[in-house]
């Protein structure tokens, strides 16, 4: 496709959109060139995403003008804006389990008829994966493909169908680093051919390394738009806020990490097992320690395990086999009332799936974990005014965003919601912390201040298991690293000093010691000689 680097692909002028009494949008004016790969980064709800949604077809502005390649358009579905070559890779593909690639790209060919022939289809996509070092077999099902090669279906799927402006919303939160190093070299090479890709991302690293320029988001506008070469992690971060944020954007807070000498075993797994929703064994043997003032991290590619680790030690899913110990007292059995009892705080997965009721008020999720206890109950009777009390702390404590605590908390951001449910579970001083994913979702204001959490509850001796798959996350956070590849434990490593490429590759399942993995290999082993 020859064009030229400074010709624009897309014009957004004025572009306004609200839910309701929430303005997503206000005014935004948004160009894209052929040939670049333009970053959009912002704070959760900034207005990023509800932006490119417009673009791809998903919203109508309520105001405003879109044109590509300098031509007016308007568009009702995202069927009118792939016609006009606007793709969209979103978190979550879209992709039909049980197809194989080359079926899963017919469902977007509204021209097909009768019998598919798929055959021209499987060459087409051979010959695009090739060119752009996409390495897909478009005769797989979708089931059988990792979570890398699901989004390369993505990929692919949208170039068959035509799209020249590709648009990436946190396209690297689910890969190992290879996959993401790949995915940054697919962008540039798709740019290099005159494609125009737009990228959504809160990896700071990652925007400064694949883009040509950076359009920053604050409250729904657009406060700005600069280089590479004109920019850093800390301006960045500080026009995504307004403010300027600590020290761990720039650079793991080293010293904070080594300010305490870790104590004895808190949580001890030995050769835990475990099913998963579909009744396949999910942990296979998985055996860990963690001790007081400790944070072991875990990190893998989503779905080997790391959700059924977390639900098995909280007492949400039952084990199968092995043991579990909190403080020397055994778990494996206990209810997830019993084991909270025992001084487990969990932060789950899905904060409104798990860890808050959203049609509640914020009194009503404070008081969650503790409404049977005193001052919150007198015997069978909830005490109001300790309530009020202890609601209103955690809002002041945590910096919670909201008018007071009558707002149903379904009404606060991702952020806010988070910081509430992440204040609760600390407020009894844990003796060990279960945090899957905490800043999943959120801005980069809350990931400061929840990180800064974490870091407080290890200096006060918690021990804490964080299971995250940010990779600078867990660097920044943890002492020791184990990774999780299908259920078992690949390997534990020091964090100080620990080679993101050796950590991918173990999450990939190979250890590079053998070239395969090396499933004989315990965590504790590792760990401890």
């Amino acid at each position: 496709m020859a064009s030229a680097p400074t010709r624009l692909a897309i014009s957004m002028q004025g572009i306004s959109k609200r839910f309701g009494p929430t303005v997503a949008n206000d005014r935004v004016d948004f160009d894209a060139r052929w040939g670049e790969v333009h970053a959009l980064v912002g704070e959760n709800g900034a207005g990023k995403s509800t932006l490119m949604s417009v673009l791809a077809g998903l919203y109508r502005p309520d105001a405003g003008t879109v044109a590509i390649d300098g031509q007016p358009v308007r568009f009702r579905a995202p069927r009118d804006a792939i016609a006009h070559g606007v793709g969209m890779v979103y978190q979550h593909f879209m992709l039909v389990d049980t197809f194989t690639v080359a079926e899963n790209v017919l469902l977007g060919e509204r021209a097909a008829r009768g019998l598919i022939e798929t055959a021209a289809v499987e060459r087409k996509l051979a010959n695009l994966a090739r060119q752009y070092g996409l390495d897909i077999d478009p005769q797989a099902r979708i089931w059988q493909l990792s979570v890398g090669e699901q989004q390369r279906v993505e990929i692919v799927r949208l170039l068959y169908l035509g799209a020249k402006i590709l648009v990436f919303d946190e396209p690297t939160a689910v890969l190992t680093p290879q996959e993401s190093d790949a995915l940054i070299r697919t962008l540039r090479g798709l740019a290099a051919d005159g494609y125009c890709v737009i990228f959504i991302s809160h990896k700071l690293d990652e925007v400064l390394a694949v883009s040509d320029r950076i359009t920053v988001m604050r409250r729904g506008r657009v406060v700005g738009t600069t280089a590479p070469a004109e920019t850093d992690r800390r301006a960045l971060a500080r026009m995504m806020v307004g403010r300027e944020l600590a020290a761990f954007v720039e650079a793991p807070a080293d010293e904070s990490q080594a300010a305490v000498e870790p104590g004895n075993v808190v949580l001890d797994l030995r050769d835990v097992r475990t099913n998963g929703d579909n009744g396949l064994e999910a942990l296979r043997g998985v055996s860990l320690q963690v001790r007081a003032g400790e944070t072991l991290g875990i990190a893998g590619v989503a779905g080997n395990g790391q959700r059924e680790l977390a639900e098995t030690i909280a007492g949400l899913r039952p084990a199968t086999g092995g043991g579990i110990a909190i403080g020397g007292r055994d778990t494996t059995r206990c209810t997830a009332a019993e084991v909270a009892a025992c001084g487990v705080a969990h932060i789950p997965e899905d904060r409104l799936a798990s860890g808050l009721v959203g049609a509640m008020d914020l009194g009503g999720n404070a008081i969650l974990r503790d409404y049977r206890s005193a001052p919150i109950a007198r015997g069978p009777f909830l005490v109001q005014r300790a309530i009020a009390a202890f609601t209103d702390r955690l809002i002041q404590t945590h910096d919670v965003k909201t008018p007071g605590r009558w707002v149903k908390v379904r009404a606060l951001s991702g952020g806010n919601q988070q910081k509430l449910l992440i204040g609760r579970e600390l407020a009894g001083q844990p003796k060990a912390i279960v945090a899957v994913h905490p800043t999943r979702g959120v801005d980069v204001g809350a990931v400061e201040a929840i990180h800064g959490l974490l870091r407080q509850q290890r200096r006060r001796g918690a021990a804490t298991l964080l299971i995250s798959e940010d990779l600078d996350e867990l660097l920044a956070l943890s002492d020791r690293i184990a990774v999780l590849y299908e259920g078992r434990v690949m390997d534990v490593l020091p964090a100080a000093g620990a080679d993101p490429e050796r950590i991918g590759l173990l999450m990939a399942g190979v250890a590079p010691d053998t070239g395969h993995a090396d499933e004989a290999r315990t965590a504790e082993a590792a760990a401890h000689g």
